[in-house]
């Protein structure tokens, strides 16, 4: 794991960069569909045949069935109106599209500084990224000079707790935490009220992954929630459902039954640096709508970044510069 210092990156620069290494790492082991745009338009003009290729190229970058057709819809009408002259002006009715389905979902994570602490349960399936990305968040919240302290809910997994220390260390954050085995009810119960009595601002609960399809350990999350709100009302404050992006549609499957589930009010995707397409984040900003607060794309605590609609839109269609 990386040594994170949680003053390295400056906040004026962290956009710009990320969006750069998002674009540099995004289907790097394929072509960008910009390249697959110009490669279809050689030679031919803008026509239905073109459109039914588009299709196939969009629903391969895993954008979805319905959101495709939504997108191909617009560009035809386009087309008709002769809006369309050259691959270029395609290239970008398509990020323009993209955007569009993208930007109902452009909400970052707002800290209410006055809740202390403001709680933050993160939740998902195993392997997506969940207690990394509670590294990462906590890195970023002292950064912001906020007193952060992290729950080990992950309870069956003695490395996970192990994990969670370390990045404790790291982020100079505090750290609540039982043997492997505990409730993680009563740990998430502890926390609650250590966070209360120190001052805390962000209380970041780690949860052990489960399938969203295992409805025992899907109770269990409803438990550790009914707990939080036995100490505070109000709490959870936010729901984080950590996604991995390279479970391309499946990834969409579980977004939806952990919503159903719990009430997610925010979504992170990571592992955008693999052989991800990437379009499953337009899939699931188009079916779920659900905030998208975070992306991640490897272990560095500055591959994290707060979600912008029109950059991701970019980085999606153009791909790794050649």
């Amino acid at each position: 794991m990386p040594d994170a210092n949680p003053q390295a990156t400056a906040p004026a620069d962290a956009p710009q960069g990320f969006f750069g290494r998002l674009r540099a790492r995004l289907n790097r082991g394929g072509g960008s569909l910009a390249r697959e745009i110009r490669g279809l338009l050689q030679g031919r003009r803008i026509d239905a045949g073109l459109f039914e290729e588009l299709e196939a190229r969009l629903i391969g970058a895993d954008v979805g069935v319905t959101a495709t057709h939504e997108i191909l819809e617009e560009l035809r009408q386009q087309a008709e109106r002769h809006e369309l002259a050259d691959a270029d002006a395609l290239l970008a009715a398509v990020r323009t599209r993209l955007t569009a389905i993208l930007k109902t979902c452009e909400k970052p994570l707002a800290i209410e500084r006055g809740r202390q602490p403001f709680v933050v349960l993160i939740v998902g399936v195993n392997g997506s990224g969940k207690t990394t990305t509670i590294g990462k968040l906590a890195t970023q919240l002292r950064a912001q000079g906020m007193k952060v302290m992290l729950a080990a809910g992950d309870t069956f997994r003695a490395a996970a707790i192990e994990q969670l220390g370390v990045w404790a260390q790291r982020t100079d954050s505090l750290l609540v935490a039982q043997s492997a085995g505990a409730d993680p009810g009563a740990v998430v119960f502890d926390a609650m009220q250590s966070a209360r009595a120190r001052g805390v601002d962000v209380l970041l609960a780690d949860t052990a992954g489960r399938l969203h399809s295992q409805a025992h350990l899907m109770e269990e999350l409803k438990k550790i929630k009914r707990v939080i709100a036995r100490v505070d009302a109000t709490a959870p404050h936010e729901v984080l459902l950590v996604l991995d992006a390279n479970q391309g549609q499946n990834a969409l499957a579980q977004a939806e039954q952990f919503h159903a589930a719990i009430g997610v009010t925010g979504l992170v995707i990571t592992k955008l640096d693999g052989t991800a397409r990437g379009g499953i984040v337009v899939a699931i900003a188009r079916k779920l709508k659900v905030p998208i607060r975070f992306l991640g794309l490897g272990e560095q605590s500055e591959d994290f970044g707060s979600f912008d609609a029109a950059a991701f839109a970019t980085a999606l269609v153009d791909g790794a510069r050649t």
